[in-house]
């Protein structure tokens, strides 16, 4: 197998992250740098730094947590307050896409890097919500800008919102995208400054009574028929 797939599969890291370690020149099979694209073959021994890669018959795992703030989505163990640390799984596991620091709420770890890749593919298809604070009174024109789409830099605005007012200062928002720090720069670009996000939903996965730093485990078909994904 290709030697990113193989790292995902030892439940090292994510694809994503196994291209980095491999272009960054930290993957080793047998004695030769890895390159991307190389074949992994069964008497083939892999390293990232001194410590060898293998294949273990590892239980899958899937996790729903409520990232409090201030939690970190790293998987770098040396990075103070690091999701990973937070989580305290008996397994290594390691998140599904990111929250910022400043943003609380349902976030997903697994161990099954497969599953990673494929929800990162079907990201445009899977609806995010959000519960919104702001600094000022909420107005119709700036719910409607939300809902037709917002420039925040790039070739295109935002994709249309779902966007419900709570009360004055808050309201929740469905979005269909993942973009850097999106709902906070779309309320930035409006003149409006977040006091408070949180996510509240991953397709059909809510966030409901789990509390700040909580994890609960879900299971695999749950997260298939949630995230309309094929796993």
């Amino acid at each position: 197998m290709r030697i990113n797939k193989f790292l995902t599969q030892a439940n090292y890291c994510s694809r994503r992250e196994a291209d980095r370690l491999i272009e960054a020149g930290k993957v080793r099979i047998g004695s030769r740098k890895a390159k991307l694209g190389d074949q992994v073959g069964p008497s083939d021994m892999v390293y990232v730094g001194r410590n060898r890669i293998e294949l273990d018959e590892v239980e899958k795992l899937y996790l729903m947590f409520n990232k409090p703030v201030g939690v970190i989505c790293t998987t770098d163990p040396k990075a103070r307050d690091n999701i990973i640390n937070a989580v305290n799984s008996p397994e290594r596991v390691y998140p599904v896409g990111r929250l910022d620091v400043s943003t609380s709420g349902l976030i997903l770890l697994t161990n099954d890097g497969d599953l990673v890749n494929k929800i990162l593919k079907a990201e445009t298809r899977v609806e995010k919500e959000y519960i919104v604070e702001v600094d000022r009174k909420i107005t119709p024109q700036f719910i409607d800008s939300l809902h037709r789409g917002v420039n925040i830099g790039g070739r295109r605005k935002t994709l249309p919102a779902v966007v419900k007012k709570i009360n004055d200062r808050n309201f929740s928002i469905t979005i269909m995208e993942g973009r850097k720090r999106q709902v906070r720069r779309m309320c930035e670009a409006l003149g409006y400054e977040v006091t408070g996000l949180i996510r509240v939903r991953i397709g059909k996965l809510e966030l409901g009574k789990l509390r700040p730093g909580q994890s609960k485990r879900i299971a695999e078909k749950k997260i298939k028929h949630a995230l309309n994904i094929d796993l």
